[in-house]
């Protein structure tokens, strides 16, 4: 079998670029943090009923050095004490089936370098879709960032009108239309 200088560049372009990839797709796995079981829970108080939901199966990923920040999760894993709530929750405010994920997108505003160890307020620009309607927000958080893992905290407000969840008005005394949500997730590199 004869071997030509073209079969040779060949094999030695194809071995490069399988290399370069190697290479580029080891160095962004150090800069993605992930986390597939970020804690969302939020409160709604009000002087007849207090609802409070709490979903451990959130999806989180933090670019480091686009300093990008996206979470994801779905809308009917969130667990209530009552489960008449659940059933309302997803069948007629969230309507699950029609809507079955919630997320967020955005980018920490602040410039600071996340690979740098420390704890860091930071202010994330972005957009926030839940129930089909997406919004720009702007939503403040930590970052605690330790070597071998990130820590995100956030607690922030979601009003229900501004998503289109509609609250009957036989029940408008028990749902509050602003809802306190928390996030707390701990990122580990992606590999």
């Amino acid at each position: 079998m004869k071997i030509t200088n073209q079969a040779i560049s060949m094999k030695l372009i194809i071995t490069i670029a399988t290399i370069a990839i190697f290479s580029v797709a080891n160095s962004s796995a150090q800069t993605l943090y992930k986390a597939t079981n970020a804690t969302v829970s939020f409160f709604s108080k009000t002087p007849i009923e207090d609802i409070d939901g709490k979903s451990e199966t959130a999806t989180t990923l933090i670019n480091l050095e686009k300093k990008d920040i996206a979470f994801m999760i779905q809308n009917n894993s969130f667990q209530f004490p009552n489960k008449l709530m659940q059933e309302h929750f997803n069948e007629k405010y969230m309507e699950s089936e029609k809507y079955p994920i919630s997320n967020f997108r955005g980018n920490v505003q602040e410039n600071i370098d996340l690979k740098v160890a420390g704890v860091y307020q930071v202010t994330v620009n972005g957009k926030l879709t839940i129930h089909g309607i997406t919004l720009d927000r702007t939503i403040p958080g930590t970052l605690t960032v330790k070597e071998g893992s990130i820590l995100l905290e956030s607690n922030f407000i979601v009003k229900n009108s501004d998503h289109k969840i509609e609250i009957p008005s036989l029940v408008a005394t028990k749902i509050a239309d602003e809802l306190n949500v928390k996030v707390k997730a701990t990122l580990l590199p992606k590999n």
